[in-house]
């Protein structure tokens, strides 16, 4: 199903929807009251974009400067070139150390890579512990959004799911009582839990160190309580200083949620005696992007979300519609580089109105590589008949001007004159919720020829 099929099915709920939009719109609006509280946020946004530039020009080098430091640490470092290979690295090591249970933070690597129910098959419990992953896990979901997984969850769809799942009394949505109930169920999962995974949000190559970003502990729970830790990382997330940690973090937290930083920002060194830490670094398409000129800056992405949380589509689609593990502008971009034909639809799911671009902390431009995605899809897959027809038309009124004025005039005439329900009909989408503006003193070609009578 395309994008626009699926947001048909979400936008069945109008309520929801609204609801939706509000939720996101208020997150964007906690994100720019923070970064205008931060002086020098433009320099911050051109000096994280540096780095990362930096790094992608680099990236071979910082990797096996991170491998050989990490080493060094007593850190064991893996390597994946694709998911299954990633999966089969992991499965091993739960093998080789007996573990059957495992706590997982929240990790969009290991969600692209279709972790879990790979391990599942395999017979090893596998349990998220971030709050909103929890939620999509239990409701057998996938998450809708890379910071605020559960986002298109109202409190009363949580409370009827824990009400099946983890036995808890009806309460009308409270969070104050769902949350009290799920920490304890996760707290019984961390006590008899044999390993824990983890994501990467920062892998320092100067120190072969990584940092985790919480809100909640769940990383720090499982991993200082089991004996064997697997960090999970993308190759992209390697920076090369310890000092350009704090660059980093100080957009991170402002972007996703207007937080100053982040509750917890975990740094993992060196395993603890008796136990052991794992780092498996992965590939999974990313090379293929870098080599992609126009797209290659879509690697700098620090998974902050601010650019779904501003974006007008995605506010009122939501994130299943994209049918792919990282949803809204950002995921637009990176889709369609694993799957032409399958993402095909996504650079379409945009206005291309750049406020993900203004929004994003390293200066992604998003606007302008949705629209070179649509230039190549256009050429390399095969459009449907009904958009191919009507481009087609718009196109020849466009380029004829004596045809466009007479379809202007139609146009004028009938929001003028024609009866209401001719005009607000199920074909005019926009006006389901707002009117449409007046024409008053014609249009722009006759206010132009009175101007030079006049002039």
């Amino acid at each position: 199903m395309s994008h626009s099929d699926k947001a048909e099915i979400f936008n069945k709920n109008e309520a929801k929807v609204n609801w939706h939009d509000k939720a996101l719109w208020f997150v964007r609006e906690k994100r720019d009251t923070a970064a205008h509280k931060v002086k020098g946020w433009e320099y911050l946004r051109e000096l994280a974009s540096g780095i990362k530039a930096n790094v992608l020009s680099n990236l071979d080098e910082y990797l096996i400067e991170f491998e050989a430091n990490a080493q060094k640490n007593g850190i064991k470092v893996h390597w994946a070139s694709t998911a299954e290979e990633h999966n089969k690295i992991v499965h091993s090591i739960l093998s080789e150390t007996n573990a059957k249970k495992v706590v997982k933070s929240k990790s969009m690597l290991t969600e692209e890579c279709h972790l879990n129910p790979y391990l599942e098959n395999k017979g090893i419990e596998v349990i998220d512990t971030d709050l909103g992953e929890r939620i999509v896990q239990l409701a057998k979901e996938a998450p809708s959004h890379i910071v605020l997984p559960a986002i298109h969850k109202t409190k009363e769809e949580v409370d009827e799911l824990f009400q099946k799942h983890l036995g808890t009394k009806p309460s009308k949505g409270n969070p104050e009582y769902l949350t009290n109930e799920a920490r304890k169920h996760l707290r019984d999962k961390f006590l008899k839990a044999d390993a824990a995974i983890t994501g990467v949000n920062f892998a320092i190559a100067e120190t072969g160190g990584f940092v985790v970003c919480t809100n909640e502990g769940n990383a720090d729970m499982g991993a200082h309580l089991t004996k064997v830790h697997i960090a999970c990382m993308g190759i992209e997330k390697i920076i090369p200083k310890e000092s350009h940690l704090g660059v980093f973090l100080r957009l991170l937290a402002r972007s996703a949620t207007g937080q100053p930083i982040t509750t917890y920002s975990s740094h993992f060194n060196k395993p603890a005696s008796g136990t052991e830490m794992h780092i498996v670094i992965v590939d999974n398409g990313r090379t293929e992007q870098l080599s992609r000129e126009d797209f290659r800056s879509s690697l700098h992405c620090i998974r902050c979300g601010a650019c779904m949380n501003t974006c007008p589509i995605y506010r009122r689609s939501g994130g299943h519609s994209y049918n792919a593990t990282i949803p809204g502008p950002i995921g637009s971009i990176l889709s369609p580089g694993k799957d032409l034909t399958k993402h095909s639809s996504l650079p379409f799911a945009s206005t291309l109105c750049g406020s993900c671009t203004n929004v994003c902390p390293v200066k992604i431009n998003i606007h302008e590589q949705l629209y070179k995605w649509r230039q190549i899809i256009v050429k390399d897959v095969k459009q449907p008949f009904i958009k191919k027809t009507t481009l087609k038309i718009v196109g020849k009124v466009l380029a004829q001007p004596k045809l466009y004025a007479i379809f202007g005039k139609s146009a004028r005439w009938l929001i003028t004159y024609a009866p209401r329900f001719m005009v607000y009909s199920r074909l005019n989408t926009w006006g389901k919720s707002r009117e449409l503006p007046k024409i008053e003193n014609g249009n722009f070609d006759q206010w132009y020829k009175n101007r030079n009578k006049n002039g």
